[in-house]
């Protein structure tokens, strides 16, 4: 790190006093096998003279605002797809991001819509400060797993220069058991890892020199506070959570524009590098302030002056060093304490058949900013939809809280009379409350066995009504299946496949004759007594077929024929009367 710096000074200015002054501070506060390598990396809050440091809602800082890139974008930015004239893939260097960093950035983008999804993180972002923090991991120079290697760790913040944060992890992240340095691609502090590291590559690590892992850490992190990327007041306090300095925020404003505008992959390890550190102010003595997620407590930086010397004075917010006038501590509660998310706690499928209990009770987990189960968090179920699904004793809205494993579990739903679908939301959060939807369905009632409740045979005469009635009985696993749908239609072959147009009949309101009817329901006892069926003239053997929500059926034979002895129609009794015979002559 130190020799490529002293590499870029000899270009003009390695004869000046300044110039040697800035090469043996850079130099003394690198660690040989822990520097962001080819060139100077981090946060810092280097400033033009009188510029003052953005005030922002908390007083702490992602980086413990460490040294960062202060590279612009090219004056001629990338179009999006489809503008007048889009960007190859061999085109700018700068607007190419190694492949491994991309990606990483689109799925903390994913992961934070499904579990935060009115922060609404652009990737883009993630993009913009991972090129300012570390110059997109120094070109990609990821493993196969995404692992900066060597490490990325930027200089000890041992207030010579920098900010004095004393040691806070015993040296696990950043190899210092002395002085904290920001650690990995998006240049963690270990205090901050601590309370914000993700395992998002799934290997069982919260690695913050994975590009995965501290992406998805990043993304969170500008998420937290119930901020909305979307508007600029919450993206600017965002960007100054993370490192607190006007220049830093538009230099990753100037990026996030610039990679909006478009962008393309290129192979890991082959990314442009930035070559502009950012100028540190030193802070001299410590001194206790307002703790904040991951960052020391102090006070805020004064400015540089014009020739570039940094002077003493008070540092930024967060960067563990002294102030005249510490701010009061404040009352805001910590990520641990901060909702999240709000997720399923694996429900099933939500189904049951009418008038009986559902198996499966909606669960939810809430979690807090840092993705760990967050307790006493009240969230709110209610059933929409006009199945007359309710939750047991009758309400269609309840109020449950989180349990220390963050889980609510909503009372047992109970289904209504009517099938069809409906939906259960959970909602939890004030402010941009996190909402999740089960869809649920209510079944008709069913039946397993539908049969006559007697074998008497069914006979009418043309003509003539069926004076037996038929009765039915409906089960549903050898109980009684109450207020089950059934189907009677006639129909004249005997597998009973179509439909008859002649035969037994009922008869319809209007005293019309149907050979269909779908509005017959079981009684409270299972039982079906059906409507009157009547004989047309057609002589024969007939079926009814009655079927049942379930898929239960029955065939039943209906005769019609004429009684012994009368004649049958278009004969006179002369012609059916029995004929006399002669007897022959002797």
């Amino acid at each position: 790190m130190a020799a490529h710096i002293r590499r870029r000074l000899r270009k003009g200015a390695t004869t000046t006093a300044v110039a040697a002054a800035a090469v043996a501070a850079l130099a003394a506060s690198q660690a040989p096998a822990a520097t962001l390598a080819d060139g100077p990396a981090g946060g810092g809050d280097p400033k033009a003279a009188g510029e003052d440091t953005a005030s922002a809602e908390d007083d702490g800082a992602a980086t413990g605002n460490s040294p960062y890139y202060t590279d612009l974008p090219p004056l001629v930015t990338p179009d999006k797809p489809g503008a007048s004239s889009n960007l190859p893939v061999t085109g700018s260097a700068e607007a190419g991001i190694p492949a491994s960093i991309l990606a990483a950035y689109k799925q903390a983008e994913q992961t934070v819509r499904t579990t935060d999804p009115a922060c609404r993180l652009p990737w883009q972002l993630l993009a913009a400060i991972g090129k300012v923090e570390s110059g997109q991991a120094r070109g990609g120079r990821v493993d196969a797993n995404g692992t900066a290697s060597p490490p990325i760790l930027g200089p000890a913040l041992n207030g010579q220069g920098f900010a004095l944060i004393r040691d806070t992890d015993g040296g696990a992240y950043d190899s210092d058991a002395v002085h904290d340095r920001a650690v990995g691609p998006m240049q963690f502090i270990p205090s901050t890892w601590a309370s914000w590291g993700q395992d998002a590559n799934g290997d069982g690590r919260k690695d913050p020199n994975n590009i995965y892992d501290a992406a998805l850490a990043a993304g969170r992190y500008l998420c937290a506070n119930d901020r909305d990327l979307a508007i600029a007041a919450d993206l600017d306090k965002a960007v100054l959570s993370y490192n607190r300095s006007n220049e830093y925020l538009r230099t990753v404003r100037s990026w996030f524009s610039y990679y909006q505008r478009g962008t393309h992959e290129i192979p890991d390890g082959t990314g442009k590098l930035p070559t502009a550190p950012s100028t540190p102010s030193p802070s001299p003595s410590p001194n206790p302030g307002t703790p904040s997620p991951g960052a020391t407590p102090g006070p805020k930086p004064s400015p540089s002056p014009p020739g570039g010397k940094p002077t003493p004075g008070p540092s930024k917010p967060g960067d563990g060093s002294t102030s005249p006038t510490p701010k009061p501590p404040t009352s805001k509660p910590t990520p641990a304490e901060t909702f999240g998310s709000l997720e399923n706690a694996g429900t099933g499928p939500l189904r049951a058949t009418a008038g009986q209990a559902f198996d499966e009770r909606v669960a939810v987990l809430a979690r807090n900013a840092l993705g760990a189960p967050l307790g006493k968090v009240s969230v709110t179920f209610t059933v929409t939809g006009n199945t007359g699904t309710l939750f047991a004793g009758g309400k269609k809205t309840v109020t449950v809280r989180t349990g220390a494993d963050g889980t609510a579990t909503a009372p047992e739903l109970r289904a209504g009379e009517k099938a069809g679908e409906f939906t259960v939301t959970a909602v939890a959060g004030t402010g941009r409350p996190r909402t999740l939807t089960y869809a649920a369905t209510v079944t008709a009632r069913q039946a397993d066995t539908i049969a006559r409740t007697d074998e008497k045979a069914l006979v009418a005469a043309p003509g003539e009504k069926f004076a037996d009635a038929v009765t039915v009985k409906a089960t549903y696993k050898d109980a009684a299946a109450a207020g089950v749908a059934v189907t009677a239609t006639m129909v004249k072959d005997p597998l009973g496949l179509f439909d008859n147009d002649k035969g037994p009949y009922f008869k319809d309101a209007a005293g019309k004759p149907v050979r269909t009817l779908t509005t017959l329901t079981t009684d409270a006892e299972g039982m079906l007594r059906l409507p009157e069926i009547f004989a047309d003239g057609t002589e024969g053997t007939f079926k009814l077929r009655l079927t049942t929500e379930g898929g239960a059926s029955v065939v039943i034979e209906l005769t019609i024929q004429a009684p012994e002895g009368t004649a049958p129609e278009g004969t006179t009794p002369e012609e059916t009367a029995p004929k006399e015979t002669e007897t022959p002559e002797a």
